[in-house]
């Protein structure tokens, strides 16, 4: 093979091995051939043929993706150097004028030549000392390049709009839902209420239902300063113990949040529905409400559950309505994913308390729903409004599967006993909901939940509309929250300037941009929020050394295997050279490790019982050992 010259993205891994990104098929580069370059830099490369694979080597660097990093400061031979916390990042960082740099705290640092061996920098901020818990928090927030505090002109700008508010003249505009029941179901730590419900009787059995969504572009204006921050954050940031907010607290916990006993200003989808659930008028426009009862999620499935309980009666009718739009949706081939989620609880020094698992109960389900009916209606709404190819309005769209993904999620199914059917055009999704259901309530039902999930494309913001394949909605958008979406607020200004009567005459190239910054602040986002959750995990666990526990087998490589706590869903490594009732050799085609002498497997899904040997909290890394091996 003739030498072959690439211009590509890099991708990096943890342990060191870089991948060119090519539609033809992933290309490997080994450390020595990097070059130097970042996961995520624009690189140009070479690639060859050995022992017949293609192998890449870095030429240069074309375009760095960060030139800023976060890490602890250590001293070296060669003076203060900044080591990153990311792991990826394989090289540390030369400080200049160090000595405002103290040793030990973490830091963020620009760099300034990236030629010099080591490359220099400058610190721009030192977050605090390393290992205690504000500043690790802070520390991951930074890394994935998001702020904790607001500039100040955002905050003042914030402070002026209780002066502004709104006046009598707001409200003739608005459908007032004051004196209709109006009620919200959140987490028992939500303080941003995006949503609310709002439910009446009328005649021949039918009945209104509203779902009424925070105003936000109401007070969010183009051109100011809180705008230009909320489309750089993009999102709002759920960490373990915070909440990194894209509005300020006097929107996001207040102006804007829905909260009991006070009108709010609301952009509204209304719905009137007969008796068998089916929906008969839609109604889009801006509202004013008043909300009568703060649920969490645990008091709306007692009220759902108990006849005594307050508004029983009206959640029940809500309910129905909701199940009945669930049915419709899997009937079209909706994938059900719903699932339950584990996360670490924290007190207020930061130490982890223990472990809640949220079960994905009725009124989880009861809101999610209403939610996609919202988003499903506005958009088809404002596609028919508009045509489903123009490019002027965000859409949520999630592609179909890639083939080869499918291919080796039926190939590792079978593995561990379970048969998904694939045809020329990938799996139906009637299928995949088939096999999630035969694996609810097995050991290895959150394994196959979570390879299926990896299997598929990734939900993004874009302009051009191709419909969302796991909903099976042809037209989809984010309308519910603007409080924590850019794109939300995106929706809200289409939506308004149609409803208004008035050509939507935004650049279709600038909206293309923002969604898919938004969909790139979003991935960042996620990734901060399961960085923060492994840390806790680990140094939970880090006080509990030698401790057995229960797990199930969650990957299988060449040099170890994963295991995944029954209790915390924290997963740690364990080496196949630990285990000493034979040697181990892992078979691919098996998805599993196999002892040479006595032909014993241990394979993905198994129940295993182990123990905890190490928690390195810099690495965020556990090592177990299987105790029934």
């Amino acid at each position: 093979m003739q030498q072959k010259i690439l211009k590509t993205v890099i991708d990096v891994t943890r342990s060191g091995k870089g991948f060119l990104l090519d539609p033809k098929g992933d290309v490997i580069v080994y450390k020595e051939n990097l070059g130097g370059a970042l996961s995520g830099d624009l690189v140009e490369a070479s690639i060859t043929l050995r022992r017949g694979s293609p192998v890449g080597r870095v030429m240069r660097v074309i375009e760095r993706k960060s030139s800023s990093f976060v890490g602890e400061l250590v001293e070296t031979p060669l003076g203060t150097m900044l080591h990153p916390d990311d792991a990826r990042v394989y090289m540390d960082f030369l400080v200049t004028a160090s000595g405002e740099a103290p040793i030990g705290h973490k830091a963020i640092l620009d760099v300034l030549d990236w030629v010099s061996d080591p490359p220099k920098g400058k610190i721009r901020n030192i977050i605090g000392k390393a290992g205690e818990h504000e500043t690790e928090m802070r520390a991951i927030i930074a890394a994935k390049g998001f702020e904790t505090d607001f500039p100040k002109d955002v905050l003042r700008e914030s402070a002026e709009l209780y002066k502004k508010r709104w006046g009598e003249d707001e409200l003739k505009n608005r459908r007032d839902f004051r004196d209709i029941l109006t009620i919200t179901i959140d987490p028992e730590t939500a303080k941003d209420f995006d949503d609310a419900i709002s439910y009446k009787e009328l005649p021949d059995g039918q009945m209104e239902v509203g779902i009424h969504i925070a105003d936000v572009t109401h007070f969010v204006r183009p051109g100011s300063a809180i705008e230009r921050e909320a489309l750089n954050r993009a999102t709002s940031v759920y960490m373990v113990d915070r909440t990194v907010p894209m509005l300020p607290k006097e929107l996001s916990e207040d102006l804007c949040s829905l909260k009991p006993d006070v009108e709010r200003l609301t952009f509204s989808a209304v719905f009137t529905v007969r008796p068998d659930a089916s929906v008969v008028e839609r109604w889009f426009g801006r509202s004013i409400i008043r909300s009568i009862k703060r649920f969490t999620y645990d008091e709306a499935d007692e009220a759902l559950k108990n006849p005594t309980v307050h508004l029983h009666s009206e959640l029940v009718e809500l309910w129905k309505f909701a199940e009945k739009l669930k049915k419709e949706r899997t009937a079209k081939g909706a994938i059900m994913f719903g699932t339950d989620e584990v996360k670490p609880v924290v007190d207020g020094s930061g130490k982890v308390t223990g472990f809640k698992r949220t079960l994905y109960t009725e009124s989880h389900q009861l809101i999610e729903e209403l939610m996609l009916l919202a988003n499903r209606e506005v958009a088809t709404f404002v596609s028919k409004k508009l045509g489903r190819k123009n490019r002027l309005f965000v859409y949520r769209i999630h592609d179909v599967p890639n083939a080869e993904k499918m291919d080796e999620l039926a190939v590792f199914l079978r593995a561990i006993g379970y048969q998904l059917t694939l045809s020329n055009n990938g799996a139906k999704t009637h299928d995949i909901n088939k096999l999630l259901e035969e694996a609810t309530g097995k050991p290895e039902e959150r394994l196959i939940k979570t390879a299926t999930i990896r299997s598929m494309a990734k939900a993004v913001y874009t302009t051009k509309n191709i419909g969302h394949y796991g909903l099976a909605f042809e037209d989809y958008a984010h309308f519910t929250s603007p409080i924590r979406r850019y794109p939300d607020m995106m929706v809200h200004r289409t939506l308004a300037t149609i409803l208004r009567g008035e050509k939507v005459a935004d650049d279709p190239e600038e909206q293309e941009r923002k969604a898919i910054h938004a969909t790139n602040r979003e991935i960042s986002a996620a990734e901060a929020e399961r960085t923060s959750v492994k840390l806790k995990q680990v140094e939970y666990f880090s006080t509990h050394i030698g401790e057995e526990r229960e797990g199930i087998v969650s990957g299988v490589t060449e040099w170890g295997i994963y295991v995944e706590d029954k209790e915390t869903a924290a997963e740690g490594m364990v080496r196949l050279t630990s285990l000493t009732d034979d040697t181990y050799e892992y078979v691919q085609s098996k998805f599993a490790a196999v002892g040479m002498r006595t032909k014993k497997v241990i394979r993905l899904g198994d129940p295993v019982r182990y123990r905890i040997e190490n928690a390195n909290i810099e690495e965020r890394t556990l090592d177990f050992k299987i105790l029934n091996a």
